[in-house]
């Protein structure tokens, strides 16, 4: 420890201080006590308002019931729209599955009558090639122009009204193919229109349904001491 020097404390300095220090103090206590507030004086009236505790009591009653009752009714409103879209998608699935399974059945009438065609084309190409055989071991058109004509000239004649209806039958299969595919094409048409519009007025319904309980919730809001009626539009 380095050298210091001790200074002996002014006793009267120290004295001055402390009285200056009191007095500040007691001009404060004194300052407080001439500003302090003095007592409120109010006016007397009347508070609250215009209705007695029991009509109080019993509006709040009234409300906390139909505060009750609206999320009753909110709850059931909202497990109604819930069934109502669940059974929305159901239907589209079942829709969707109908479809394909349309499709699948039109596709497979669509490949059963192409094999029957290549079935009557092959049977088709077969006879016309054992007739062409039979044809030419037969002698010629012009060779037949005879007054009398022989089991050649009858052979032939047969053989080409054969191919004649045979032509003639092909002819009519297919005709007749067309138009089961022409039928088969209006029908499907018709069965996605009139699902449409089924769609279409179930999704209408739907929205009237929404639309009529709403009404009548806010019917049921704006006059709470009629009697409710269901339905009102």
């Amino acid at each position: 420890v380095g050298p210091y020097v001790l200074v002996t404390p002014n006793e009267t300095r120290r004295k001055q201080l402390q009285q200056i220090a009191k007095k500040e103090l007691d001009d404060l206590e004194r300052w407080k006590k001439e500003h302090r507030p003095g007592p409120v004086t109010l006016v007397p009236q009347r508070l609250g308002g215009n209705q007695s505790e029991a009509q109080v009591r019993q509006s709040q009653q009234m409300i906390l019931m139909q505060s009750k009752y609206q999320k009753k009714h909110k709850r059931e409103e909202y497990i109604k729209a819930k069934k109502a879209a669940e059974e929305a998608e159901i239907l589209k699935k079942k829709a969707i599955q109908r479809e394909k399974a349309e499709r699948l059945e039109v596709k497979r009438r669509q490949e059963e009558m192409q094999r029957r065609e290549m079935l009557f084309e092959d049977q088709m190409y077969k006879t016309n090639e054992l007739l062409n055989r039979l044809d030419k071991g037969l002698p010629k058109s012009d060779s037949c122009q005879i007054a009398n004509p022989g089991p050649e000239a009858t052979a032939w004649k047969r053989s080409h009204a054969y191919k004649q209806a045979l032509q003639e039958d092909e002819n009519r299969r297919l005709e007749e193919m067309k138009q089961e595919q022409r039928r088969k094409a209006e029908l499907m048409e018709f069965k996605q229109k009139q699902e449409e519009e089924n769609r279409t007025k179930a999704h209408q319904k739907e929205q009237r349904r929404v639309n009529n309980a709403f009404l009548d919730r806010l019917q049921n809001k704006t006059q709470p001491n009629n009697t409710y009626q269901p339905g009102y539009t």
